[in-house]
């Protein structure tokens, strides 16, 4: 299964009619056809010394971190089940790579930076969910490498996904109307030549590879999320970007699919090929037989108006 990087914006995303909200909405029927047995979610709003695991018996809390925002949202709930058996196999690959201190956390439930996206992906909550934190006093090599240690989660049907943000400046954010500055267009787009390109050595070392880096990231937790989905993904792997909108002028929801490139025996044996990626088909199709099925024809764009609330958006979490 390949491994996705998603930018989850703010809790109003689920009560504002953005671009951003529609292509999650959108997420089973053009991103992801297929049901994972679980999901494992790197959030951006779990911080810990150490990388830790939350285990679940039961039904997953919703946290809602984040205040003064409107009442509504402290009253949804996403009751998923927790993946406790899942925790411990993220826990045993990390320490088989090495990560001899993981830490087991059986009281946490889900953050908004699982929770909000995972309402508007899988609204059903029918599938078990964990937790890895990330470490913002490491690097992203650092977290590029627990990615890698993840690798066999994705041939065990679980969905890896980093949740966090393509810009993350709360200072400089703005009104929806105000144009995005220079800054965070040029980081946005550096990110995604990069990844389509397969620079994992320049993301890895985006503090110095990328333009305007320490602004459009002052601080690198909210990064982290897509160094271990795309260490998950392996060296060779590349990404798509399956969406881009702005919000609140510099806050990028760019989201990206990454991919693994497999021989071509591979290729013929799978039970649904149109299933993949349509560069993954391109590249398969040039020396595997019998030809592929067609593929769909993507749904029609959302033409879902920005719609903001002006600068004072409550206490800013994204």
């Amino acid at each position: 299964m390949d491994t996705f990087f998603i930018s989850h914006g703010s809790p109003r995303l689920l009560i504002t009619d953005k671009p951003a909200r529609h292509f999650l909405e959108s997420w089973k029927s053009k991103h992801l056809q297929v049901t994972p047995k679980a999901i494992l979610v790197i959030s951006a709003h779990w911080e810990t010394t150490e990388p830790a695991v939350n285990i679940i018996n039961g039904v997953n809390d919703t946290i809602y971190d984040f205040y003064n925002f409107p009442k509504h949202l402290y009253e949804l709930k996403y009751p998923a089940p927790g993946a406790p058996k899942l925790a411990m196999r993220v826990k045993e690959l990390l320490q088989d790579a090495g990560y001899n201190s993981v830490e087991e956390d059986k009281s946490r439930g889900l953050d908004h930076g699982a929770w909000v996206p995972l309402i508007l992906m899988y609204p059903e909550a029918n599938i078990p969910v964990c937790q890895l934190s990330v470490q913002s006093d490491r690097d992203g090599t650092y977290h590029y490498n627990i990615g890698k240690a993840l690798a066999p989660l994705r041939d065990e049907d679980v969905l890896i996904f980093g949740s966090g943000s393509a810009t993350h400046n709360l200072r400089l954010l703005d009104h929806e109307d105000v144009a995005t500055p220079s800054w965070a267009v040029e980081f946005d787009n550096w990110l995604t030549e990069s990844l389509l390109n397969g620079r994992h050595e320049d993301v890895k070392n985006y503090e110095v590879k990328a333009p305007s880096a320490k602004t459009a990231h002052p601080e690198p937790e909210h990064f982290y999320p897509l160094h271990v989905a795309l260490g998950a993904a392996g060296e060779k792997a590349k990404a798509v970007q399956i969406h881009q909108s702005w919000g609140a002028s510099s806050l990028s929801y760019s989201s990206y699919r990454v991919y693994v490139i497999f021989c071509m025996q591979n290729f013929v044996n799978l039970p649904n090929p149109t299933l993949l990626t349509p560069e993954t088909r391109d590249f398969a199709q040039d020396s595997a037989r019998p030809p592929f099925p067609p593929l769909l024809p993507p749904a029609p764009p959302h033409s879902g108006e920005l719609l903001g609330s002006g600068r004072h958006l409550g206490h800013l979490h994204y």
